[in-house]
């Protein structure tokens, strides 16, 4: 059995969690490589919603390692809370395992985060502001908490200190906040993650071997990313991109596996475009056909509950998106949402804005001015009106809709192997043709 990627192919929200839940039912270990609790997995099974943040989206299999990654940076009080959300509701966690070396997101992290998005204004970046890019700042200069930190209080002390000093000038602020000034607490802090290391000692382990193990047993591991590949920091739409890297090259170095172990890479894409906060979006539609797809997508963010913005399924992006993350399959979401609509358009180049310019190009600019200046250039294909929520095979979709499903295949150079039509776990089609591009098994899945 192969080692499989999943990641974002657009600006995230694709349906991830969907996709990872759907292989997990063969898989030995679920791996979480990047992000925190700035992410939402929503999974909807036998009628019920769940929504995850940092535990990764094959928790609800009894048995499977559901991993956090090195690469994760972790809230513990979010991570807690979520463990004892599923507790309740009787789902099994003892498959948890939290990587020792992944980061921990301090009260200081998320007070910067606040008051740096603040300071930017009508510049700001439109992060969650749950601390997330502080944390990796520390990360990168070395004054970082780790979670194996939290079962060593003289160590932990040590490291708090170190990392508040360089701080101090810019938390003062917050020293006579009473909302702040108690969470900012040196000792309160110290002894605040104590107490979550005791809590979540049985859950902390060395990830990176239990990862390895099940791939040299040749059984399934999935990696799971969060946010999405033109959101990558290295990659993305920067500086509007998240503070880690989403893009599959993360899965080897954020789990501590090599990339020989890695044998497909899936795209999960939307079958239209949204994108939450701020940045460029070369497809966004500002009229009533947005709102139509925000409405029939629900599309609000699941950690934050902000609107999401809305447009047609952008090729150029995609195309970009396959070629930085090798995709060998993509699974295209929400293609119910389209139902109803006379006809759907797909950008398949952009054009510039710019009066001076005015030029078209055919591959994602890699200049930040020119992207900000880009719109979308369509080809209109026919849609369809038949409800398909019920559709359970390729072929009991309406020809329109998989005339639009190969489109995307063409256009982007990447197989479709399924296509969600719903939001539950059942409401999704494979393509007849799966089997060629995947060692996964369809058949399995559907039993």
């Amino acid at each position: 059995m192969p080692g499989i990627v999943i990641v974002g192919a657009q600006w995230g929200d694709e349906g991830k969690g969907k996709v990872v839940d759907l292989l997990a039912a063969q898989a030995d270990a679920i791996v979480r490589f990047q992000g925190g609790n700035n992410a939402g997995h929503t999974i909807v099974r036998d009628g019920e919603t769940w929504k995850f943040h940092l535990i990764p989206s094959g928790i609800l299999y009894p048995g499977l390692n559901c991993i956090i990654g090195n690469g994760v940076v972790v809230d513990p009080s979010v991570l807690q809370t979520e463990i004892d959300g599923l507790r309740r509701n009787g789902v099994d966690v003892s498959g948890l395992k939290i990587s020792a070396n992944a980061h921990i997101i301090m009260p200081y992290h998320i007070a910067l985060d606040h008051s740096g998005e603040a300071k930017l204004g009508k510049l700001e970046i439109g992060t969650t502001k749950r601390g997330i890019g502080p944390c990796y700042a520390d990360k990168a200069a070395r004054l970082g908490i780790r979670v194996q930190d939290m079962l060593d209080e003289k160590i932990l002390k040590k490291k708090i200190m170190a990392a508040l000093v360089p701080k101090q000038l810019m938390l003062r602020p917050f020293e006579r906040d009473p909302e702040w000034a108690p969470k900012l607490d040196l000792q309160q802090m110290t002894e605040d993650l104590l107490a979550y290391g005791h809590r979540l000692e049985q859950h902390i382990a060395d990830t990176g071997t239990i990862a390895w193990n099940s791939l040299q047993d040749g059984k399934l591991v999935v990696f799971e990313g969060a946010q999405a590949a033109l959101l990558d920091i290295d990659h993305g739409t920067y500086p509007f991109v998240t503070s880690s890297n989403p893009t599959a090259g993360a899965a080897c170095t954020g789990s501590g596996i090599g990339p020989r172990a890695i044998d497909e890479v899936w795209g999960i894409a939307k079958a239209y475009c949204t994108r939450v906060g701020a940045g460029p979006f070369p497809t966004e539609l500002h009229d009533d056909t947005g709102t139509r797809m925000r409405d029939a997508g629900h599309e609000y963010g699941t950690t934050t509950g902000r609107p999401r913005r809305c447009g047609w399924f952008d090729a150029v992006g995609l195309r970009y998106a396959a070629r930085i993350n090798t995709m060998s399959a993509l699974a295209i979401t929400k293609l119910d949402v389209l139902t109803g609509f006379d006809s759907i358009k797909v950008a398949t180049r952009y054009r510039s804005t710019d009066e001076i310019d005015g030029a078209t190009f055919d591959t994602f600019p890699y200049h930040q001015t020119v992207l900000h200046h880009a719109i979308g250039e369509y080809e209109e294909l026919p849609g369809w009106s038949e409800d398909i929520t019920e559709c359970r095979s390729w072929s009991d979709l309406p020809q329109t809709a998989r005339d639009y499903l190969d489109y995307i295949a063409d256009v982007s150079g990447v197989p479709v192997v399924l296509a969600g039509v719903g939001p539950g776990r059942e409401q999704i089609v494979w393509n007849n043709s799966a089997a060629e591009h995947t060692a996964f098994s369809p058949a399995a899945a559907a039993d």
